[in-house]
């Protein structure tokens, strides 16, 4: 009977081809990671130099203007003071306009400068001597410091001058002040109002190159200035609900940068921010994205293509080379299976038996699992091959290769031609009666096979068993040896016979 056994996995060895394929791959993976690492720093590079580029900038404006405040706010204060002198009550009208607004004349842009009373009635003009009678109660400024005493000073919201004159269409923005008594009682505003030309002739100086665009927007995202106008209409328009500038608003830093697209003209652009010092005024400028990124992504594909074309012509060299380590490998087994195959019967050959008996015998010795070898030899061969010639010959033998390795079904064991028109077999972790089984029914089968044409008897085998056990102490050699002699007792028995060593 056959012994009870697991299936031994061989490991595969490893091909050169897979190796090489492994090692471009990796190399390929290797290049593609280190060039996008580079582009990726080279991306932030740009957007670092074009965020340090409009941080300066932003800087410049924020300078300006708040030199600019500075001087509008000491006009202001200025104008307070001289408007609580009671010696200036007496004095002829050009001399109290003079004492009045004699710090107003170095105002860069300005525009008129008013005092009110505290029902906003004009009590005097920077323009004139005699000031021309006005109300202007309504404005956002007034009613701002009539309210409040604490503001300090305040900025209002564009607007434009109420008069028939050559400068009605012009946008302004005023500054101001509230006039109290020393008991805190409102008694009127000082206010100073600025051409928001001002803002175009500081926005000359400055180049931010084409598509970008330079913005200062108040605390509730009314835009003041820009340049250049992406709307001819846009200067007093509140922006204070686009996505863009409720990020900026709502940032308590009151400055930095982010990436995003403008909701005006849907350009991709850089903003960067900065609000001017404690006043409800941010600077922001937006750069566009061809601008900062344009000498980037033009590297990057230039970069990127090179590296597809290297890395493309890499794997179709692995690829090439993979196909001749490939047909080598194919041409290297198939000399290694003719080196190892009977030309005649295509079963193993006498080189091939060696090498599995020996390695099967050291497998056995750990283990500890029987080994059989089987000894097969053609009956009455001679006389057949000198009857019928040795082209029948030699198909017999083919024909009986075939018939003994249909009944060696296991993959672990071997059929080889052992010389001549003998045959062995190695029966891996098969006790004796496994292997008489099977001897049995290649005799059996052999003794079946269809006569050839002018043979005086059948086709017979004569088969010696010989078994190692765990029990036995016999060698490699003494196996062969009893192996051998159970078939020389099998052809001495009468022949088409098995006969298992003792």
């Amino acid at each position: 009977m056959i012994a009870s056994r697991t299936p031994s996995i061989t490991g595969l060895t490893g091909r050169p081809e897979r190796l090489l394929i492994l090692g471009s791959l990796l190399t390929v993976i290797a290049m593609v990671c280190i060039v996008t690492f580079l582009l990726i720093r080279e991306y932030a590079s740009a957007q670092e130099v074009a965020t340090r580029r409009a941080t300066t900038i932003a800087q410049l404006i924020d300078a300006d203007v708040l030199r600019t405040v500075e001087l509008y706010d000491l006009t202001l204060q200025g104008l307070i003071a001289a408007a609580q002198r009671d010696d200036l009550q007496n004095v002829s009208p050009q001399i109290r306009h003079l004492a009045l607004f004699d710090r107003s004349a170095t105002a860069r842009f300005k525009g008129d400068i008013l005092l009110l009373d505290k029902h906003g009635e004009v009590i005097a003009n920077s323009s004139r001597i005699e000031a021309k009678p006005g109300n202007f109660a309504d404005r956002d400024y007034f009613l701002a410091h009539a309210f409040n005493r604490d503001i300090g000073m305040f900025i209002s919201r564009p607007f434009k001058t109420r008069c028939d004159c050559e400068e009605a269409d012009q946008w302004r923005i005023s500054f101001s002040r509230r006039i109290s008594s020393q008991t805190g009682e409102f008694l009127g505003v000082a206010v100073a109002s600025l051409k928001l030309d001002y803002f175009d002739d500081l926005f000359k100086s400055l180049d931010i190159g084409t598509d970008s665009t330079l913005n200062i927007i108040n605390s509730d995202g009314v835009l003041l200035a820009q340049k250049p106008y992406l709307q001819s209409d846009s200067v007093g328009k509140s922006f204070g609900n686009r996505p863009n500038v409720v990020r900026i608003l709502s940032d308590r830093d009151g400055s930095g940068s982010f990436t995003s697209t403008s909701s005006m003209d849907k350009q991709r652009r850089l903003y960067t921010y900065s609000r001017v010092g404690n006043l409800p005024l941010t600077v922001m400028v937006a750069l566009s994205s061809e601008e900062v990124f344009g000498t980037w992504r033009r590297t990057a594909i230039l970069i990127s293509g090179a590296t597809g074309v290297l890395c493309l012509g890499l794997l179709w060299l692995t690829w090439l080379l993979g196909r001749e380590l490939r047909l080598r490998h194919r041409a290297e087994r198939e000399l290694a299976q003719l080196a190892a195959t009977d030309d005649l019967t295509g079963v193993a050959n006498r080189r091939m038996l060696d090498q599995t008996l020996r390695h099967e015998w050291f497998r056995a010795q750990r283990s500890g699992q029987p080994l059989s070898v089987m000894m097969i030899d053609a009956d009455h061969f001679k006389a057949f091959n000198d009857r019928h010639g040795h082209q029948a010959g030699d198909q017999v033998l083919r024909e009986l290769a075939r018939v003994i390795t249909a009944n060696v079904r296991r993959p672990a064991d071997l059929v080889a031609r052992y010389g001549g028109e003998e045959f062995s077999v190695i029966l891996a972790e098969t006790d004796s009666a496994g292997a008489q089984q099977i001897a049995e029914q290649i005799r059996q089968a052999v003794e079946n096979l269809p006569w050839v044409e002018g043979a005086e008897r059948a086709m017979t085998v004569s088969i010696g068993i010989a078994t190692w056990t765990s029990a036995s102490e016999m060698t490699l050699e003494q196996l062969l040896f009893a192996a051998d002699k159970a078939l020389y007792q099998a052809k001495e028995g009468g022949r088409n016979r098995v006969v298992v060593s003792a």
